[in-house]
């Protein structure tokens, strides 16, 4: 959870440009996707327990995703190399993008101090953003629950 996490950008912001590598040896942009919705799901890890749950929810709800005209991207400082394993594994239909120099984490300020049982350190926070044909980000979800986050995003498509 975001919990201490002070997000810079608003809704009604334009969204940050950024283009990364994705599993399987292709590249993504914020330009690739202009004039679609795009959700923009930041997640701390691939292969562990909420972030399989929350990738699996998004593949679940793909197709309606797809019917809406919304690109789905999922982002983790993970390597393409890892995220081609993850997305094998749980056959995701969407781009992971590998964020290992962290320039997406930070320019959308998902990158932060984390708690966990007791100990602090850095990481990636689950946050979304759902950013608009515009350009413009429409929604922030900066708190998620990783098994009911894609139909939260899915009815704000609505």
């Amino acid at each position: 959870m975001a919990k201490n996490l002070e997000l810079t950008l608003k809704e009604g912001d334009p969204a940050p440009d950024f283009s990364a590598s994705t599993h399987g040896g292709g590249r993504a942009s914020l330009a690739d996707f202009k004039g679609r919705h795009v959700v923009l799901y930041f997640y701390p890890k691939d292969d562990t327990p909420g972030c399989t749950k929350e990738a699996c929810a998004f593949r679940d709800h793909f197709a309606a995703f797809q019917q809406k005209g919304a690109t789905v991207l999922g982002v983790s400082i993970d390597s393409a190399k890892k995220h081609g394993k993850f997305a094998e594994k749980f056959k995701l239909p969407f781009p992971l993008l590998a964020d290992e120099e962290k320039k997406i984490v930070q320019a959308y300020g998902v990158w932060g101090e984390k708690t966990f049982m007791g100990r602090k350190y850095l990481g990636t926070h689950r946050v979304t953003f759902l950013i608009g044909p515009d350009g413009r980000i429409k929604r922030i979800w900066p708190e998620v629950k990783p098994e009911e986050h894609a139909e939260e995003v899915l009815a704000a498509l609505s």
